[in-house]
């Protein structure tokens, strides 16, 4: 959810054209729609993005655009309602509104509760739910549905200082982003986080020849592998096995001496289990493992080139 689309600012394709082209003063609804998009990335050296490789995503910077945010709660759809596919004879819940109010100076969100004067002030923790590149075999994907492509993960780890590895399918690679959230919780039980407009600042690489099955995070600290799927022990098991391949690969770990390893020193966060697919992380300490060179370094050079760029 957009800000403009929460605050009732595009009510048609007219108002969609007014905010994507406002350069453009005469447009039918249906070309606004139509309107072509750049179809993939060029990267340094005029190599493209193709099947095979990964797509390296640094996020620079995540900050709200504005001072509130909105969250809800509305009819089968969460993780504690019924659902189409979790049938049952409670009635749906009822749509419901929350405002947030963010304190961008202070780094904090306000909850007030609707049913009480009960006020809660949480720590502010930017981050995009939705990060991805297209599917694979030309596969048409909802936003909504997170997967091997990544999409709308909902993980609080996609925030400012990681590099998020999605695995190139197409041509062009067709990397996306959004869904911004001034802050989640683990597992984004009813669905909807604080949601807000994001001004957001990454850097964008390429890894030729490099394959990453799911989608990986590392920051300065950690590792993490992601898996999505139905139901929620096979997104466990997904993610377990990608960081096991991970540390093979880039570790020098045998399977199971990596198997081990991450039996004994692996976390496991959930991320959403509301989607049509949930997803699950598995993560482990950077310092806890042998020397290696995860994706040839590329979070390391990705830091240091974001550091003139970088929010002070």
């Amino acid at each position: 959810m957009s800000g403009d689309s929460g605050s009732g600012l595009l009510r048609d394709a007219v108002g969609l054209r007014e905010v994507l082209f406002p350069n453009i003063t005469a447009m039918t609804p249906a070309a606004a729609i139509a309107a072509p998009i750049p179809s993939g990335a060029t990267f340094a050296g005029g190599s493209r993005a193709e099947p095979g490789g990964t797509v390296a995503v640094h996020f620079v910077s995540v900050e709200p655009a504005r001072d509130w945010a909105a969250s809800t709660a509305f009819p089968l759809f969460g993780a504690l309602t019924s659902i189409h596919t979790t049938a049952s004879l409670q009635a749906p819940l009822p749509e419901v509104v929350w405002t947030w109010q963010l304190d961008r100076a202070r780094r904090t969100c306000l909850f007030s509760a609707r049913d009480s004067d009960i006020r809660v002030e949480l720590p502010m923790d930017p981050m995009h739910g939705t990060v991805g590149v297209a599917p694979a075999n030309l596969e048409v994907r909802s936003a909504l549905v997170p997967d091997a492509h990544g999409g709308n993960m909902d993980t609080p780890e996609m925030r400012a200082g990681v590099t998020c590895y999605p695995g190139v399918n197409v041509e062009g690679a067709l990397l996306s982003l959004g869904d911004g959230h001034a802050r989640q919780g683990e597992g984004e039980t009813c669905g909807v986080a604080v949601e807000c407009a994001m001004n957001t600042v990454v850097l964008v690489e390429l890894l030729k020849e490099v394959t990453t099955p799911w989608p990986r995070i590392e920051s300065g600290t950690h590792l993490m592998s992601t898996g999505s799927a139905r139901p929620l022990e096979d997104a466990f098991r997904i993610s377990q096995l990608d960081l096991v391949h991970w540390l093979t690969r880039d570790y020098g770990l045998s399977e199971l001496d990596a198997y081990q390893l991450v039996g004994q020193a692996g976390e496991a966060p959930l991320a959403n289990v509301c989607d049509t697919n949930s997803t699950c992380m598995a993560k482990i300490r950077k310092e806890w493992l042998p020397a290696g060179d995860p994706h040839r370094g590329l979070h390391r050079h990705l830091r240091e080139t974001a550091t003139p760029f970088s929010t002070p």
